[in-house]
């Protein structure tokens, strides 16, 4: 599992965790029913103390992402379509919110971002 931890973030550690495998999840990188490394691996991997993994997980299983079975682990639980949808736009809306602020320091006229994101999200991915 490639998860990346950076310092310079800004953002807690568990909260990198949750983020870069909710992402896995949601590209279907991890398939429902997929076991995730235990709790105290993840955190030897990641040189990072064993309660960070915890409340990532627990994170990610509050919101759905994670099923833990005691004994077992932690798999990827099935995703609802509908959880799976509103995760995805607000995945959307962030980067959104992040690009309009972007538009707004430079000058960008809303005509001219609506033009940029019309333009882009007709471009095949690829």
């Amino acid at each position: 599992m490639n998860i990346i931890i950076s310092n310079n973030s800004g953002k807690p550690i568990y909260e990198q965790i949750t983020q870069q495998l909710k992402s896995m999840i949601m590209k279907g990188e991890l398939l429902p029913g997929d076991p995730l490394p235990s709790m105290r691996l993840l955190a030897k991997e990641l040189r990072i103390s064993v309660i960070t993994t915890k409340r990532a997980y627990e994170d990610l299983e509050r919101e759905g992402f994670l099923e833990t079975v005691p004994g077992k682990g932690s798999f990827v639980a099935q995703q609802d379509p509908g959880l799976l949808r509103e995760a995805h736009l607000r995945q959307a809306e962030q980067y959104l919110e992040s690009a309009v602020e972007a538009a707004r320091t430079g000058g960008i006229s809303l005509a001219e971002l609506t033009e940029m994101l019309a333009l882009l999200y007709q471009e095949p991915e690829g």
